[in-house]
């Protein structure tokens, strides 16, 4: 990793949206914002302005004009982002997880727990005690309580392929 200019370590204070770029080719700083899921930036060399202090005195105007603009931009709707599937999940369900904790007297409390957003910020959560219904119940249960979830807000068709399309032959009633 390239050692970052002292103006970055000393007399520039960390400044969201401007970074400093030190690579073999590009020296210099770059602004960046974000808005309703667009990237703006723009990079301001140390080699074609002059310095890096004169760059930097660039970049941070242009970052006033660009926050500026950005706010007056209107934000739109946010979309819905699915997720089929995640390399951490190790059920083979997302939304479905094998879970411990320490329960009253020392023992250890293993469930499946199952979450989903029913609507935007509003998160949903249960589980089902593995001690309570054996090991393949309770992943039985999660399953289909998450492709009942899945099904009510995004369909059959995304539901089947949120949750395997084995898993709704083997679990889902017809």
């Amino acid at each position: 990793m390239n050692k970052t200019s002292s103006l970055t370590d000393v007399s520039f204070p960390h400044h969201r949206g401007i970074s400093r770029v030190n690579s073999k080719t590009t020296k210099g700083w770059l602004v960046r914002g974000y808005k309703n899921g667009k990237r703006y930036s723009k990079l301001f060399s140390d080699g074609k302005i002059g310095s890096s202090e004169e760059a930097l005195g660039q970049a941070l105007e242009f970052y006033e004009e660009l926050s500026n603009r950005l706010k007056a931009i209107p934000s739109g709707p946010r979309a819905k982002k699915i997720v089929f599937s995640d390399s951490r999940n190790s059920t083979g369900v997302i939304g479905v997880s094998r879970l411990k904790k320490p329960g009253k007297g020392g023992d250890t409390l293993e469930f499946y727990s199952v979450t989903w957003r029913p609507a935007p910020g509003v998160q949903k959560c249960t589980s089902y005690s593995i001690r309570k219904y054996g090991e393949e119940e309770a992943f039985k249960k999660a399953v289909i309580c998450r492709y009942n979830g899945l099904e009510k807000l995004h369909g059959r068709e995304i539901a089947v392929r949120i949750v395997g399309e084995e898993n709704v032959k083997k679990y889902i009633p017809v």
